[in-house]
């Protein structure tokens, strides 16, 4: 029996936040979706849209749930801790893909756990599941320049020159998830971790 994980890619609804910093976790499914030609549909019983299916090669595939919220970023917990209890996955299978300001652009960092980092839709995640313990695909978008507010930041599109690289990064971040999933953390880490060392 393979087991079940559940893949939340954080952003806000509507079209103005579309293609803002806070947004790449939502890009970053969508670029999924396009790649493995899924539809998100409503989700039942929670504020979502999903796709249910399968990443990676047969025979070493995992079901595999991907989920965008589509409430405001803060209210992310309500929707996942649903989701999660309604697909009976475990926190440890919670993978939860997220724009990070403490890495620099274009990286992508593996990690289970740990804090929230001022992050508004990891703090709401790990109240609703009641544990920190969640797995986490940090896409890096770098710090505010000069004495710019963090969350103005976050809530305004990407650079001229960051979106010449931007689908490099979705890309790198989708590949990163696939070999979670398949993976395992350790293993997944040790490859994208060391792919920025060289």
């Amino acid at each position: 029996m393979h087991e079940t994980f559940l893949v939340v890619g954080l952003g806000n609804p509507g079209p103005q936040y579309a293609a803002t910093r806070h947004n790449v976790g939502q890009m970053v499914l969508d670029h999924i979706a396009s790649e493995t030609g899924g539809t998100f549909k409503a989700a039942r019983r929670a504020q979502a849209v999903v796709i249910e299916g399968r990443l990676g090669m047969p025979g070493a595939d995992a079901r595999t749930i991907l989920a965008k919220p589509t409430t405001f970023m803060n209210a992310s917990g309500g929707p996942v801790s649903a989701l999660a209890k309604f697909y009976d996955v475990a926190p440890e299978n919670v993978v939860v893909v997220h724009d990070e300001v403490d890495i620099p652009f274009d990286t992508v960092r593996l990690k289970q756990g740990g804090g929230e980092g001022g992050h508004n839709g990891l703090r709401g995640i790990s109240k609703a599941l009641g544990t920190r313990d969640y797995l986490r695909v940090r896409v890096g978008v770098g710090r505010p320049p000069g004495r710019q507010d963090t969350a103005d930041f976050v809530l305004a599109p990407f650079s001229s020159a960051e979106r010449k690289n931007l689908p490099l990064l979705i890309d790198d971040a989708a590949e990163a998830l696939q070999r979670l999933v398949l993976e395992g953390l350790t293993a997944a880490q040790q490859h994208v971790h060391s792919k920025e060392a060289r």
